[in-house]
């Protein structure tokens, strides 16, 4: 494919681009990845419509810009042969984790399937970026939105932001208080915790991310409980401010592709009370340990580092 037939379309004030002109499913020539990434470093999540990837291609798409992970530090059932996909779809874990999985992750506030949240940020290496491939989508709802941790560090006011650099933070999968359910013996089979800055240095921008979210981050070192709630809570509620957010609809064959380092996401919750089919499929790229402002890298507290082998513990 000839680079100049590549597109690229802002589609947020803050964040977001979609990109045309590419078939994902084709060897790419190296300058068409380099413009690819130059364009994830810059708005921070990019989208391609209409592509025909399936595991193995989206595998060989995402192998261009890094090594991959295991499917998930929790996943002990990839599909067959392709242990790098997680594949997220409701059915599927209803059937592993029994029918009331969705009011524990509601009421406990887990990982990926509700409220914003980096990909895997209790690892003390957490992923590089994230590639999401959409199968089957309903014709209505289940939007995904991106907010930029970049820019929300930006929008602090001066002393806030000295306070957010003086900061470290410990991140983990949060444990519900019924250690009978299967989900929860998963979670304390395989504890993942690690300590990070809360504003990160991006390894190849340089720019300072405000690096926390709710679906991971449990408390703030050196504060009491209170002080460590209501600091996050201001924050929360910074970085999901509407002005660094983009809302993506997704349709069939749909590709997202974002910076794990320098943004948050919200998987949809408009759809628990309807009968429709949700499908699509992950691959991360493997991370760093995050390093402050300070010089100081993330702290390994429990498990190990994100990498391709898994590392799952069968409860």
């Amino acid at each position: 494919m000839s680079e100049n037939k590549l597109t690229i379309a802002r589609v947020a004030g803050r964040i977001g681009a979609e990109i045309g002109g590419v078939d994902l499913a084709e060897p790419l020539e190296e300058q068409t990845v380099a413009t690819i990434r130059a364009a994830l470093l810059e708005h921070k999540v990019v989208f391609f419509r209409a592509q025909r990837l399936d595991h193995g291609s989206q595998i060989a798409f995402a192998r261009q810009f890094g090594e991959l992970t295991h499917a998930h530090p929790h996943e002990d059932a990839p599909p067959e042969a392709f242990p790098q996909i997680l594949t997220i779809d409701p059915d599927r874990y209803a059937h592993k984790y029994g029918e009331d999985y969705r009011q524990e992750y509601r009421k406990r506030q887990y990982s990926y399937f509700a409220g914003w949240h980096t990909d895997v940020t209790a690892a003390v290496n957490p992923p590089a970026a994230s590639i999401l491939r959409a199968e089957t989508v309903p014709e209505f709802g289940g939007d995904t939105q991106w907010t930029n941790l970049v820019a929300a560090y930006q929008g602090l006011s001066s002393p806030l932001q000295r306070l957010a650099e003086s900061l470290r933070a410990v991140h983990r999968f949060r444990i519900p208080t019924d250690g009978e359910s299967k989900l929860s013996r998963r979670i304390n089979d395989n504890l993942l915790i690690a300590e990070h800055p809360v504003v990160r240095v991006h390894p190849e921008t340089g720019e300072r991310a405000l690096f926390v979210n709710p679906g991971f981050t449990d408390h703030i070192v050196g504060l009491n409980a209170v002080e460590s709630r209501r600091v996050l809570d201001l924050f929360y509620e910074h970085l999901t401010r509407p002005e660094y957010i983009v809302r993506f609809r997704w349709r069939a064959g749909d590709v997202a592709f974002w910076d794990n380092r320098a943004t948050a996401h919200l998987a949809p919750t408009d759809l628990d009370h309807l009968n429709v089919q949700r499908t699509l499929h992950r691959v991360t790229l493997i991370g760093d340990r995050p390093v402050g402002v300070d010089g100081r890298e993330s702290e390994l507290i429990a498990g190990r580092p994100f990498l391709a082998e898994s590392a799952v513990v069968a409860s």
